[in-house]
């Protein structure tokens, strides 16, 4: 395959997948970088009821495989495969795919994505999306009138369980230590809620199972040392995100916690001709839908940035390196 390219896609999520959409009918013929889970984190979903187009419903794989098909149709081609180094020192961009095939492109689109931390107890990746989940504005719905549980103690573990109350019948919020992390005024709405409950001071020690499906979480009383399970017929993992920007060791600006850096509302990074989409530069939203939209974006900045459009100084908005 030809080294050197106008264009790369780092990543084949929804953002991804719609850049290399984009990109292909604006003829720019990108090259889109998979990773070891094609597709993103849709493909640990099964159905997805909430993106447009769909009044039935579509399975997340399903959705991420027409997204590629379409991107194919167009002109993307596809390379399976780690990015493991990247270099944006100078143009053209040199991106290294498991630490030994070396591309070059003089633009980049990065949207590798967020992976949502997980507890690491048994049976919890082999329920994914089938009883765990890790959203849930995304799988909320299926809950109507069944108990539900919600691990975390931070504020994005309240505001599910709090989400989580127009659908479940009973939500309790699991954390390992005696007091919640989350913001008071998280606190005292999470308290307010008729419909929340607390446990506090225990360990996850794994999804309990019952014919199949999940029935609850086992967990240790970390004070008496005891195991008991908690019913329920859904368990919501909310202990945070890690952004997947480790491999690019500085090259790009990032906030505290390691989502790139964009500017203003374009998609453009603190180097010039980098461009970022999708939840690895989204720390709010976090949906198919934002992610596909983000994606565009950045199809559309870059053409912009090759064409050298006059109404576009990327190099001065944002500050970059040439």
């Amino acid at each position: 395959m030809e080294k050197k390219q106008k264009v790369m896609i780092l990543g084949t999520g929804p953002a991804g997948l719609t850049a290399a959409i984009y990109a292909s009918r604006a003829n720019l013929n990108p090259l889109v970088v998979e990773g070891n889970e094609p597709g993103g984190q849709l493909t640990l979903t099964t159905e997805v009821e909430n993106f447009p187009g769909f009044p039935d419903g579509v399975m997340g794989p399903e959705l991420m495989d027409n997204m590629r098909k379409q991107a194919e149709k167009f002109g993307a081609t596809f390379v399976s495969g780690w990015v493991t180094d990247v270099d944006t020192s100078k143009r053209p961009f040199r991106v290294t795919v498991d630490e030994s095939d070396v591309y070059e492109a003089d633009a980049l689109i990065i949207s590798t994505g967020a992976s949502a931390k997980l507890l690491g107890i048994e049976n919890e990746s082999d329920m994914m999306g089938r009883g765990v989940s890790t959203c849930a504005t995304c799988d909320g719905f299926f809950y109507r009138q069944k108990p539900i549980l919600v691990v975390g103690g931070g504020d994005s573990a309240l505001e599910e369980a709090t989400f989580l109350t127009k659908f479940a019948s009973e939500v309790t919020i699991v954390h390992r230590r005696d007091t919640l992390r989350a913001s008071k005024v998280m606190q005292d709405r999470a308290h307010a809620n008729d419909k929340i409950r607390f446990v506090m001071n225990v360990t996850p020690l794994a999804v309990a199972m019952e014919d199949g499906k999940v029935a609850g979480l086992e967990v240790k009383d970390n004070a008496s040392g005891e195991t008991r399970v908690l019913p329920a017929d859904g368990i919501f993992v909310a202990i945070g995100h890690n952004p997947n920007t480790a491999f690019l060791k500085g090259q790009l600006e990032l906030d505290e916690v390691g989502y790139i850096k964009t500017v203003g509302s374009t998609s453009a990074t603190s180097v010039d001709g980098v461009f970022a989409c999708g939840d690895v530069m989204d720390s709010h939203y976090r949906q198919a839908i934002t992610a596909a939209g983000s994606g565009c974006k950045a199809a559309m900045d870059v053409e912009k940035f090759l064409e050298g459009s006059a109404t576009h100084d990327w190099s001065v908005s944002s500050g970059a390196k040439a």
